[in-house]
């Protein structure tokens, strides 16, 4: 009868194990690990897969279900990747997004299922059939921005469509900045995630529907447009710059709101931001193009950018070339980066994207106990038959000091929820997805708020 026992036991030991779920996490990035603590707290088997597995192990630390593992998606090929994927119920790819269909694509070979945070690109979206096909989710748009953006928006269109109004007026605007206390560089900026791609961003055209008319502004001519946005922070108001965020128009769609005369997503910083960074553009300082950058100083290399053999003067030469006076705030900025100075160039630099990358991360990294902040506002006009109102939904959310960053936060633990609603089987949806779904966006939304994570509203009438 002991043996018995014991044999069942055994049993339900190992039915236990094979229930355990397993995610691999590709990327050990600035925020990977509020993603994975909550995925470990949860029970899941997590693998952090990066190419730098000393990042991997710390994220993971010593927790008996995490696995650090060195992979690197630029060098390794498909059959390597095929067998990370195929030995979990789930990938999250938090790569940087022109690797993001590799990894879909593997998912949709093993019938994997995934979650990003990035936006949804043509060639994933390609993938929507074959997904289908597969019985995967490929679940995108999983962060702040886009993703809480997303699901809190949706709540508030839902609620008006059931109360019989309809949206005429949406207007979003979503910031990482520094908390007002670390706001202490002259470019109001502080990096908590990818450097790279916060200064590509400043490359993007973008699109909107303003009062019913089009709005196309080119790239080279993004931040020439931007205006003030007042927004209460800890009981006082901050005027930020807001500036258009990419192409507005298809979420007008994928909302329901195709009847609003208004339809605008833009990107909140801190004052003095788009007029310095559109003299960064004009400079070519945003460019990938390769360039022999060996043995240059910063002044040597500004001289070779705008075209002038000698750096001496270099300062004058650029204010010149972008039509300012040397005393400006923006030719101060340029200063404060070191732009003119006779320091080196960091090492590896290839161009002068790599150039502004290495040296805005250097000067512009938050310091030990340094909080961040995270501003996400919603403005809809709704119309009823007999009133109109006003709503305002505001997230306004900071970093824990000496701990995980609000970006780390309100990036990885939409992610990782979607993980659990995904693996849990509370999302039936198969095929590419963002989460715009009452299944999706209702339970994830309750376990934010849980998790410190909320929105305040306020609705008037007009």
């Amino acid at each position: 009868m002991r043996a018995w026992n014991v044999c069942i036991e055994l049993r339900d030991s190992l039915d236990k194990e094979d229930a355990v779920k397993k995610v691999v996490v590709f990327g050990a990035g600035l925020v990977a690990s509020a993603h994975v603590k909550y995925l470990l707290e949860h029970g899941y088997q997590v693998t952090v897969a990066s190419r730098t597995v000393s990042k991997a192990k710390q994220i993971v630390g010593s927790h008996p279900n995490g696995r650090p593992v060195a992979f690197d998606i630029e060098t390794e090929g498909d059959s390597r990747l095929d067998e990370i994927v195929l030995e979990h119920d789930l990938a999250v790819s938090l790569l940087p997004y022109v690797y993001h269909t590799r990894v879909a694509k593997s998912c949709v070979r093993h019938r994997k299922h995934m979650v990003t945070t990035s936006y949804v690109k043509p060639e994933m979206q390609a993938l929507d059939a074959e997904a289908k096909a597969a019985g995967v989710a490929l679940l995108n748009e999983l962060g702040v921005d886009p993703g809480i953006d997303h699901m809190t928006a949706m709540k508030v269109i839902h609620r008006v469509k059931a109360a019989g109004g309809t949206i005429t007026r949406f207007t979003s605007y979503c910031g990482g900045l520094p908390a007002p206390e670390a706001n202490d560089n002259p470019f109001g900026y502080k990096f908590s995630w990818s450097p790279r791609g916060v200064l590509m961003a400043g490359r993007n055209p973008a699109r909107f529907r303003q009062d019913g008319e089009l709005v196309e502004i080119p790239g080279p001519d993004l931040f020439l447009h931007y205006w003030c946005v007042p927004i209460e922070v800890e009981g006082k108001v901050i005027p930020f710059e807001g500036y258009p965020n990419r192409d507005s128009l298809p979420y007008a769609e994928t909302y329901g709101i195709t009847e609003a005369r208004t339809m605008f997503r833009g990107t909140l910083r801190n004052q003095g931001w788009c007029p310095t960074l559109k003299k960064v553009a004009e400079l070519g300082l945003l460019e990938e193009t390769e360039m022999d950058l060996s043995g240059l100083t910063y002044a040597q290399f500004m001289a070779k950018l705008i075209g002038k053999k000698s750096p001496r003067g270099v300062k004058q030469a650029v204010a010149r070339k972008i039509g300012l006076d040397p005393i400006n705030f923006i030719i101060a900025n340029l200063e404060w980066l070191g732009l003119f100075s006779s320091a080196p160039l960091p090492a590896g630099c290839k161009s002068p994207l790599d150039v502004l990358n290495a040296t805005t991360l250097a000067k512009m990294s938050y310091a030990p106990g340094e909080r961040d902040l995270l501003v996400l506002q919603h403005q809809f006009v709704a119309e009823y038959p007999d009133h109109k109102e006003k709503i305002n939904s505001t997230m306004i959310d900071f970093g824990i000091p000496n701990g995980d960053s609000s970006m780390n936060r309100t990036v990885g633990l939409p992610a990782a929820v979607g993980v659990r609603l995904i693996l849990e089987g509370q999302v039936k949806s198969r095929g590419v997805l963002v989460p715009v779904l009452p299944e999706i966006y209702e339970p994830a939304l309750v376990e934010l708020e849980r998790l410190g994570i909320q929105f305040t509203e306020k609705t008037e009438r007009i």
